[in-house]
């Protein structure tokens, strides 16, 4: 057994196209003057959804390039698994669990919003912007654009928007067009913090069209995969779907299995499209690096990417976020710093990197004390090549929201990761996978007798996370969100009850 499930067991008690493969170049800028940061941030995808990932068909070259001249960490991972509490998380630097009211689930508390990143660096110089989807759930009368010098939200539905001279533009494209507009007047004297959320590659829920309806891809990527055949899921057997517990078949993962993926045609038709979603990321991401170097910006700024969860494509039979597993948690997470020397750059880290760690990280290089609310790490030491003489071999996971089928909390190890649904009757709503023999996380041993210690030590680990994050939610009816009244029988059948609220 790992030694830190032994020592949880004794602490219990405590509480442009072609320009697209070519990366900013770095120079020998000074490194005492402090870094522009461009964080780059997109929805629902996967950590295995690019080329420099591995993936065999999806092509990405401009993110590639900067993983090739940065850092990629093949163990990033959010701490929620849904758009608007992850994108809480990075701007706050707390887990769900102490940013969000308890009896309002899963709005952001006043207090957490205080000193959200761009708040902190907006207050130590920088010129801060946030040009795309924001989509995080604030408390009455907060007010995004007064954190930021340029605000400009852009939302999906539709994703392609009208232009006053009549033709369309898709909302990846129209989000870097901004991002160039900001960097095109940034000063010379003052550094920046610029956001570019996107929308893509999240589904449009309101439209279940597959390919062009369900996922709208921009015109860069016309044709893209066309003629490109679409293997199946690899954790696609029926008989993995069989073996899930009741209440993740009932679930809006199970629903929305149905809005895309349920026949082979269908399903072919929808991944081909969410992977031109992907690659027109890509494409308008080439275009603001260009920029970045036509300006002489390049060499002094930090390009971070990375995803506000991961997403199901067919996998053991469901379609979205939410629930455990690590098509959902996991997420691509690549920091490009020029100041690197030539021998710190191209690595892969295997550390466990979280979400809840980027804020901490962008104050550090910007030389902000961080806040004593925050709750992550930084990784600026991680990524300068330095070894920190502790860090992190497991996290505490959670999701709040969408009772009573997908509510969980639980904790992610390198040996172990355990997950209990809290709405649930025990113990079938434990679960446990052994990493180590079981990778894919297959075969629940929760109630193996050979994993007792296991299962014992990975619950009390997850009690004394839970409690120093905020403790045990409060009884169901008194949270203040609407429950998940589910719209299918196991298999996909419609029944009569309504259909689960919609949650992007």
């Amino acid at each position: 057994m790992n030694s830190w499930l032994l020592s949880a067991l004794a602490v219990v008690t405590l509480p442009l196209g072609h320009v697209a493969a070519q990366a900013p170049s770095p120079s020998s800028a000074s490194t005492s003057k402090r870094p522009n940061i461009l964080f780059l941030f997109a929805d629902d995808q996967r950590y295995d959804t690019l080329g420099c990932a591995g993936h065999p068909i999806i092509r990405t070259p401009a993110i590639d390039a900067l993983a090739s001249e940065g850092v990629r960490f093949r163990n990033a991972f959010v701490t929620t698994s849904v758009c608007w509490v992850s994108r809480a998380t990075v701007l706050t630097g707390q887990w769900a669990r102490t940013h969000a009211l308890r009896d309002s689930l899963p709005t952001v508390k006043p207090e957490s919003l205080a000193h959200t990143f761009p708040v902190e660096l907006r207050q130590a110089g920088y010129r801060t912007g946030h040009i795309g989807k924001w989509h995080m759930m604030a408390p009455p009368g907060f007010k995004p654009e007064s954190q930021y010098d340029v605000y400009e939200p852009v939302g999906r539905n539709p994703y392609l928007k009208s232009m006053p001279d009549g033709t369309k533009r898709h909302e990846t494209d129209i989000i870097c067009d901004r991002g160039i507009e900001f960097i095109k007047v940034q000063p010379k004297d003052q550094p920046f913090c610029l956001n570019l959320w996107f929308n893509a590659a999240h589904a449009e829920d309101g439209d279940k069209r597959p390919g062009i309806g369900h996922y709208p891809w921009p015109p860069s990527t016309d044709g893209m995969y066309e003629d490109t055949k679409i293997p199946p899921p690899r954790l696609g057997a029926p008989a993995i779907y069989e073996s899930q517990p009741e209440f993740l078949k009932q679930s809006i993962n199970r629903e929305r299995f149905f809005w895309g993926y349920d026949t082979p045609e269908k399903y072919e038709i929808n991944v081909r499209a969410y992977f031109r979603m992907i690659s027109g990321i890509d494409k308008a991401i080439a275009r603001v690096l260009q920029v970045l170097r036509d300006a002489g910006l390049a060499d002094n700024t930090i390009i971070v990417y990375t995803a506000d969860n991961g997403y199901y494509l067919g996998d053991r039979g469901f379609q979205g976020k939410w629930s455990h597993y690590d098509e959902s948690l996991r997420v691509p997470m690549i920091i490009y710093d020029p100041r690197l020397p030539k021998e710190k750059r191209g690595r892969v880290l295997d550390e466990m990197a979280l979400n809840v760690d980027l804020p901490a990280t962008f104050l550090d290089w910007a030389g902000v004390a961080k806040p004593a609310g925050y709750q992550g790490s930084s990784l600026a030491p991680l990524v300068r090549g330095e070894q920190p003489t502790t860090w992190r071999d497991h996290f505490f996971c959670e999701h709040l929201d969408l009772a009573p089928t997908l509510t969980w909390e639980g904790m992610r190890g390198q040996q172990y990761m355990y997950a209990r649904y809290v709405d649930q009757p025990a113990p079938s709503n434990e679960l446990l996978y052994d990493l180590k023999a079981d990778k894919d996380e297959l075969k629940n041993v929760a109630a193996d007798p050979a994993h007792a210690e296991a299962l014992k030590a990975m619950r009390a680990l997850c009690n004394q996370e839970r409690d120093a994050r905020g403790g045990a939610l409060l009884p169901m009816g008194e949270r203040g969100y609407r429950k998940n009244a589910p719209g299918k029988k196991p298999g996909g059948k419609k029944v009569s009850t309504p259909t689960v609220p919609t949650q992007s």
